[in-house]
Order: structure tokens, then C-alpha cells, then sequence
């Protein structure tokens, strides 16, 4: 893709090896793992007053989880709630309030019933992974709180699957805030990589009362951090990000104090991203078609040599 603009992001260690054995298999005999549709969420809140415009990167916090080491993907890195679509996600009874799936759909680029997935997968993942609920009893409400027994219940129920995220909405009478969800980013994992994954990007506000925990089996720490402080740490080697985790965390960088309401209600370009491995000065980088805003740009693919 002579020409088209990109940037060269580190590979992380944890992942160099895998590739370099793919680089060297012969084009003829490499596989190609389909890539699982997924949702991740950038769930963010404004910071304290105390860290608040003291820094550029330091006016909101984002939900941020450290992958247990042991996981098949990404394990051991610094990564948003979120995961792959549930079969279910597609249920059509689920109760929904905001943006109907037509308009997810036009927005998404895809067709209605993925639409529909993947912003169900959203919410889902959130509320099974921190305890954070995108949802109330009226399409201008939220739960405020979760904090009777009862939700735990809930969140286990999705968690070993004897029961979907509709018919928990039903069952409890409430219906998925759509309206609470911004797009910010479709990555797809590079060819490479022996489990991958379609992944969109969204956004949401901390709802207000809710208090997200570090319940969640699949991640080592759990918490709230600013942008600065998680480049910071990616910086001096205390966090591992993939390209699209830091690329969103850049984003958020872009929040001045007082502005993560518009931040969200503004709507970026979405353009499919897909890293592919290159090698100079004798060491493995990821490439990515994105440009200096941390978008996606709208070029065509390369071959992966």
C-alpha cells in the first residue's frame, strides 16, 4: 500500500514469537483463524477535581482491566470490558430503548441482526465483567443501584449462561439503553494471530450511583485510570496495550474537563483497521492503517510479506 498513511506500533513480547513462526511458514501453508465478532466498552466518568486539569489526559477515568496472564488472548495486557457475541445476543424480544437496530445498523455498516448483536454483546460484557448495568426501567432512566444480592444472581446467571441478557431485561422490566453507547472504533486482529476477533469500539458514561468492581474471573487487577496515567505505564513498561487499546485511550485524551458529555454525542469516522506484521531494525511492529487523530482511515488492504 505504497503511499497510504499508517502508524508502527511495538509488539508486544507476549506475541512476537507466535508471529515470527507465522512470518516464516510459507505463504502457501498459513492459516488463517476467522476473526469472532466482538464488543469492547470504554466505560468512562469524569476524574476527581483533585486530578482533573492538572494534565493534559487527566479530565475523565476509564474502566481498565489487566487480562489474567493465562488467557488465550491478550493474556497479561491492559484491556477495556468486552468480549465475543453470545448466540444470543440476537434475541429479538430483548427490551430496547434508544437508537432502533436499523439505525445501529447504518452506523455499524453492517447488516441489522449483526447491529443487533453487537450493541447487546456491548452491554452485556460491561454488566458481566464490572457489574455495570446500561439499562432502566424507562428509556430516560438508569438503575442507579445494584447493590441488593439479587444482581449478583443476575450476573452469575449470565455468567454460566442459564440465562440471557434478554431475558434478564424482561424478567427485571427493563429495557437496554441504546442511547448511553457511542461508536468509536472497529479494529479486526491481524491475520497473524492464532485467535482473533472483529472487535467495535464503544463509549459510555459511568452511569450515575453504579459502582463497577474487579469481580471478573478473566482479569489479574481491575480499576479506574486516567489516559495519562495508562500511557504512562505503557511507557515505562508497567502495562502492555495492544494497538487498538492505545489508540482509544489516545482518544480519550483528546477530553477536556467538563467535555466527556460531548466528547460522547460527537461522532467520529469509523473505518476498518486491521494491524498486519512488519519487521525493521531487526524487530516486529504492528502496522496500522490510522491516522494522526488515532482513526481509522478509509485504505484498502496489503498483502502481508
Amino acid at each position: 500500500m505504497a503511499g497510504a498513511p499508517y502508524r508502527d506500533f511495538p509488539m508486544p513480547a507476549v506475541i512476537a514469537e507466535q508471529t515470527r513462526r507465522w512470518l516464516d511458514t510459507a505463504q502457501e501453508e498459513r492459516t488463517v483463524a476467522p476473526a469472532r465478532a466482538s464488543a469492547t466498552v470504554l466505560l468512562a466518568r469524569e476524574a476527581a477535581a483533585e486530578v482533573a486539569g492538572v494534565a493534559p489526559g487527566s479530565a475523565v477515568e476509564v474502566f481498565v482491566l489487566r487480562r489474567a496472564a493465562g488467557m488465550a488472548f491478550a493474556g497479561g495486557m491492559l484491556a477495556f470490558p468486552g468480549g465475543g457475541v453470545d448466540a444470543r445476543d440476537a434475541d429479538p424480544s430483548l427490551p430496547w430503548a434508544g437508537p432502533d437496530p436499523a439505525r445501529w445498523a447504518r452506523r455499524l455498516q453492517v447488516a441489522e441482526p449483526i447491529a443487533r448483536e453487537l450493541v447487546i454483546a456491548a452491554a452485556r460484557e460491561v454488566f458481566e465483567e464490572c457489574g455495570v448495568l446500561l439499562a432502566g426501567p424507562s428509556a430516560d432512566e438508569v438503575v442507579a443501584d445494584l447493590t441488593d444480592p439479587s444482581w449478583d444472581r443476575e450476573r452469575e446467571a449470565l455468567l454460566d449462561r442459564s440465562q440471557s441478557f434478554a431475558e434478564m431485561l424482561t424478567w427485571l422490566d427493563l429495557v437496554l439503553r441504546t442511547d448511553l453507547l457511542a461508536l468509536r472504533g472497529h479494529w479486526t486482529t491481524p491475520v497473524c494471530e492464532p485467535r482473533r476477533y472483529d472487535t467495535r469500539f464503544f463509549a459510555a458514561r459511568m452511569p450515575g450511583g453504579q459502582v463497577a468492581d474487579d469481580r471478573s474471573s478473566e482479569a489479574e487487577v481491575a480499576g479506574w485510570a486516567t489516559p495519562a496515567d495508562i500511557l504512562r505505564a505503557q511507557a515505562e513498561g508497567r502495562e502492555v496495550l495492544l494497538p487498538p487499546t492505545q489508540v482509544m485511550v489516545e482518544q480519550l485524551m483528546e477530553v477536556p474537563v467538563g467535555g466527556l458529555d460531548d466528547w460522547l454525542a460527537r461522532p467520529v469516522p469509523v473505518h476498518p483497521v486491521q494491524p498486519w506484521p512488519v519487521e525493521h531494525g531487526g524487530t516486529l511492529w504492528m502496522r496500522s492503517p490510522v491516522g494522526p487523530d488515532g482513526h481509522g482511515l478509509p485504505v484498502p488492504g496489503t498483502d502481508l510479506r
